[in-house]
């Protein structure tokens, strides 16, 4: 006899996102079974990293801890849900231990906390003589970021968070493990299934991928946006996955969004490269035979994925120190007002210049008149705006350099045309620059491990 749909929700799809989605979405789904938490962009480790070397207890997305004491009114009133999160960033059994006392101080000691780590290969990278870790997109040798490197981690699949639930942990707390993974792991966990069941594992990678990016899956993003219902209360997503490793895509009744034919596709097709050759570490999925249908309102059904054995490499996220930027921003109006703000970020620049200060990267831009829009043709209306915001940025080795432009832009006050107003802004913020290295590591050089986190004792 078939196996009841395993329901997996998504309430966050970066740092950052809505605190308050995963107490929401589950009190308005509160049959859920899992309920996935996605912490970790491509930089997030970068910023954990400079909390790390501020305090070696931190490292993680502290905002979790406080997500975990929204739900706690939930568990109370017996939700059963367990929670999949990679919030553990580069210290997932620091974070462990402090949801461990958070939930001891809510009277929740009963949930098991366990965290899954193993993903941190910084100190393989930076131990290797060879150029093995190339940039994948580049091809450049890793010895020209080697001694920059901040962070460097593995995508891991399922085989860490799997054997935590099969353990009996109600939540698991992860470093860096691919996102469609979190669910993929949950549902193999509960339908017991084998590590090469590849066409089911495919299925609920899929599943994974659809919620992965929270309300996106909902029309968030989407390009219709304008035309949703109540975007201002959009839903999050919730998968039902069934014992065959097939999906239906759905959100909680009575809030904003939709979920139709037209919205999944869309995030289908989002960040999935070959579709025939869509790689995670659990398997290798084809997209080319999925099956859609729109069963009813904000239900569609997904079927037909097919996969097959993983490849032998994780692919790495690492990331180096690459220097300073900073932006300077300030509102010129009236006549001329583009030619007026252009011509500020020039003089700036010059002024720089003439003291010696010429930058590795500088962008001038007139907001409202066009310079965001990347690569579309729009006509040239420039010279009729009343306003524009005048953005100047640099990017530079050298911090000092930095800092000194940083102080240029208040003088425009009094120094540059009429029309210049709303220096809100103030001086701008001198930021750490780090450069993004893709590349791929060797799986057996990986080791996946959890751990079940004890209470400490008072």
């Amino acid at each position: 006899m078939a196996r009841a749909p395993l329901l997996v929700g998504n309430a966050q799809a970066f740092w950052g996102d809505d605190p308050d989605a995963p107490a929401r979405l589950v009190r308005q789904r509160p049959d859920l079974d899992f309920l996935t938490l996605d912490y970790l962009a491509e930089v997030s480790l970068s910023i954990m990293a400079i909390q790390r070397e501020k305090n070696p207890t931190c490292g993680y997305a502290r905002d979790f801890v406080e997500v975990l004491r929204s739900l706690a009114s939930s568990w109370r009133d017996g939700s059963r849900v367990k929670i999949i999160s990679n919030a553990g960033g580069l210290n997932p059994v620091a974070c462990g231990h402090a949801c461990v006392a958070a939930l001891a101080e809510l009277g929740l000691g009963r949930l098991k906390v366990a965290a899954v780590y193993g993903d941190d290969i910084l100190p393989i990278i930076k131990n290797s003589s060879d150029e093995r870790y190339a940039n994948w997109e580049t091809g450049a040798p890793i010895s020209t970021v080697r001694d920059r490197l901040t962070t460097a981690n593995a995508y891991l699949g399922v085989d860490g968070v799997v054997s935590a639930l099969r353990a009996g942990a109600d939540i698991v707390v992860t470093g860096r493990v691919a996102d469609a993974s979190l669910t993929a792991a949950a549902a193999i966990a509960h339908f017991d299934w084998e590590p090469t069941d590849y066409n089911r594992i495919a299925g609920a990678t899929v599943a994974g991928h659809m919620i992965e990016c929270g309300t996106q899956a909902c029309g968030g993003f989407s390009t219709d946006w304008l035309e949703l219902p109540h975007s201002a209360e959009i839903g999050f997503p919730v998968v039902e996955i069934l014992e065959d490793g097939s999906c239906i895509v759905t959100k909680p009744h009575l809030t904003g969004g939709s979920v139709n034919l037209r919205t999944v596709k869309e995030q289908l097709l989002y960040e999935i490269g070959d579709p025939g050759n869509y790689i995670s570490p659990d398997a290798t999925v084809s997209l080319l035979g999925i099956r859609l249908d729109q069963l009813a309102q904000d239900r569609v059904l997904i079927e037909g994925a097919t996969g097959r054995p993983p490849t032998s490499q994780y692919k790495v996220s690492a990331t180096y120190r690459d220097g300073y930027k900073a932006h300077a921003i300030i509102t010129i109006f009236g006549r001329h007002a583009v030619l007026k703000a252009r011509k500020c970020g020039e003089n700036i620049l010059h002024q720089l210049e003439q003291v010696g200060i010429k930058f590795e990267r500088s962008l001038v831009e007139c907001l409202g008149s066009g310079a965001s829009v990347c690569g579309v043709e729009i006509p040239d209306h420039s010279a009729d705006l009343l306003e524009t915001v005048l953005r100047v940025s640099v990017a530079d080795p050298r911090r000092d350099a930095v800092e000194r432009f940083s102080r240029q832009i208040a003088p425009l006050v009094t120094a540059g045309p009429q029309g210049v107003t709303d220096y809100s802004a103030g001086r701008p913020k001198v930021q750490a620059v780090f450069g993004y290295w893709p590349t791929l590591v060797d799986k057996n050089l990986v080791q996946q491990e959890f751990e079940m986190i004890a209470a400490e004792a008072a």
